[in-house]
Parts: structure tokens; sequence; C-alpha cells
């Protein structure tokens, strides 16, 4: 092999290398209709949570239209579609979990299981937001 191809290989494999880290779990996703964010890096603690940021980088956050920011604390991806997400609130007090199923290319579902203890302030009270959440990819 020449140099000129063994060249080529290596830019080729680093690209695609990249590429495969940035990966499908690797994302921002946004619920336009509750004004809801979640931020995610499954791949390595690389997010810096806001009002936590004294913790240091972690896996991502779920935030925007709701009372507190709700860290990633675990998680654990099923295959390339399907992955578990375990949520903690900014005091520790509660925690949920989440599963997020992909729907396509840009469209995800994230649906917490049992009790869902995200709510927002309406009003003067907190009130639940919806089981289910369907986000779209953040491309901003």
């Amino acid at each position: 092999m020449t140099t000129k191809k063994k060249t080529l290989l290596a830019v080729l494999l680093t690209a695609a290398a990249g590429v495969s880290a940035q990966g499908p779990w690797k994302m921002n996703l946004r619920c336009e209709a509750e004004n809801i964010v979640l931020k995610m890096d499954l791949y390595k603690e690389s997010i810096t949570v806001p009002q936590m940021e004294m913790f240091g980088p972690m896996n991502g956050y779920l935030g925007g239209n709701i009372y507190g920011v709700w860290s990633i604390t675990s998680y654990e991806i099923k295959n390339e579609r399907e992955a578990v997400l375990r949520l903690s609130n900014d005091l520790g007090s509660e925690t949920q979990r989440a599963m997020l199923t992909q729907q396509n290319d840009t469209v995800w579902l994230l649906k917490f299981d049992g009790h869902n203890a995200v709510k927002r302030v309406s009003g003067k009270k907190l009130v639940k937001i919806p089981q289910e959440l369907l986000m779209k990819k953040d491309i901003r």
C-alpha cells in the first residue's frame, strides 16, 4: 500500500470514528408544545447542567418549562432506538425513570414510567407535565 493510500485510509477512519462517536445518544431534543429541552450525551459526561455546575460535567439534563432541573443520573442503552433514563431533580429528593424511543430521524418520544414526578409551575401550583413528550432534534 502506498503512502498516499495509507494517508487517505487514516483520514477516512478518523472521520468515521468521529461520526460514530457522535452517534444517536448525543443530542439536544426539544418539545415545542411544552417548551421542554433534553440535552444529553450518553457516551461521556460532557454536559454542564445549569445551576449544578459545581458537580462538573454530567450525561445531560431535562430543563425548560419545568420546576427545577432534572439531571440524568444513570441510563441504559437498550438498542440503537431505545434508552432508559434515570432522572433526578436538582434537590436530589425525587427521581424519575423514562424511556426515550426514536420514532424517526428527527422525532423522539420521551415516556415517563409510573408516577410522573416532573412538574411545572402553573399559577401558584405545581402541576404534572404530560406523561409522554414528543421531542424533535434541536439543530440550532
